[in-house]
């Protein structure tokens, strides 16, 4: 079985962002893997160790940085990775384009029997590559599964709905956004971290020739001071809530 993971990384939560005379100072900023896609790496190695004679090949978008979290990757159970190094920053649908041409590339006519990727990235936290990269590769897809079992024929899944519990007879080849609590992530060990070093990371240095459907055109500091207003009765609040631009 052919499984490939999409990894991408992200800002530590814990890692201090400030603002320095007006521009953002990512100087203590610490990258790492995205923790939902290490719930779909942990995935895709349980289903190598069920089924034998399979291969989790990973895939991330990034910098050329990103080497060390593909390194933390192959460590977990990956056995070769594909490093598709930009230095811009792209929009989703960008992200997911080069993804799927790498994977097409890679596996040629035939698919990847499973692709696996994180509910969303803990950054912008959009999840829409999952669903674009599926449709760009003409694969089945569920998004933000919980439960997973899978026989050489189809697989069961479910995911959370509002007011319940969905569940999805699945056929191969198919794409799985992975939701926290699908299964716990194994940690590393001084064994596979040396074995790790044995393995490849191809880097593939790509560029988007798509235009972005999106932009950040700017980033600036939260504000959290709040201003506070006293009315005389509710007849000023409702003239005030009437026109679009008040302030309080």
């Amino acid at each position: 079985m052919h499984i490939a993971v999409c990894l991408c990384q992200v800002p530590d939560t814990s890692s201090v962002i400030s603002f320095v005379e007006g521009a953002l100072d990512l100087s203590m900023v610490n990258e790492v893997m995205n923790p939902f896609d290490e719930y779909a790496l942990e995935e895709a190695v349980r289903q190598k160790e069920r089924f034998e004679c399979s291969v989790v090949t990973l895939f991330s978008v990034a910098p050329p940085s990103a080497r060390e979290m593909l390194r933390k990757a192959l460590a977990m159970g990956g056995d070769r990775a594909l490093l598709l190094t930009v230095t811009e920053p792209l929009d989703p649908f960008q992200t997911a384009l080069l993804l799927s041409r790498a994977i097409t590339d890679y596996y040629g006519e035939t698919l990847p029997d499973l692709v696996f990727c994180g509910k969303h990235s803990t950054d912008f936290q959009s999840g829409q590559v999952p669903l674009m990269l599926a449709e760009l590769l003409g694969m089945e897809s569920v998004s933000a599964i919980i439960k997973l079992e899978a026989s050489r024929e189809s697989m069961l899944v479910e995911r959370e709905i509002e007011g319940g519990i969905e569940t999805l007879d699945v056929h191969y080849p198919a794409l799985f956004s992975v939701e926290k609590g699908l299964n716990v992530p194994r940690k590393t060990t001084i064994k596979a971290v040396m074995e790790a070093r044995k393995k490849p990371i191809d880097l593939l240095p790509l560029t988007s020739s798509e235009s972005p459907y999106v932009t950040i055109t700017g980033i600036k500091s939260l504000v959290r001071a709040k201003k506070c207003r006293f009315l005389p009765d509710t007849k000023e609040l409702v003239r005030l809530l009437s026109h679009e631009h008040a302030l309080f």
